[in-house]
């Protein structure tokens, strides 16, 4: 007679809730870190500074001369960009640092040439 006899069907069972009870473990920690991160994207989001209204976007160094003018936003404006107050804005224009062709800043700040 042998010393170990098979396992049982109920034995078989319990192994596998044993297996089953581990994997949920784990899916509920992969929840949890998956709504940790949803969390911090929120508070990220929220916390994030207000877009520019006006940007100026400079050349390739940092002694360039600005290249362009555009509206905060702009999906034209290069790394290169940083916010600026509207007087600026006008200010640049008036210099003759051109204005986007694609978001058009001197029509939304009533600019006209001379």
């Amino acid at each position: 007679m042998p010393d170990n006899p098979a396992p049982t069907y109920l034995d078989k069972l319990r192994v596998v809730r044993g297996y089953l009870a581990h994997q949920l473990g784990q899916v509920d920690r992969w929840i949890a870190d998956e709504e940790r991160k949803a969390a911090e994207r929120r508070q990220g989001e929220q916390a994030r500074p207000p877009q520019p209204d006006w940007l100026l976007e400079v050349g390739l160094n940092r002694d360039a001369a600005p290249v362009y003018v555009h509206v905060g936003g702009c999906h034209m404006a290069g790394k290169r960009s940083r916010g600026i107050s509207r007087g600026d804005a006008l200010r640049w224009l008036a210099e003759g640092i051109p204005a986007c062709t694609h978001c058009r800043p001197d029509s939304e700040l009533g600019y006209l040439d001379g």
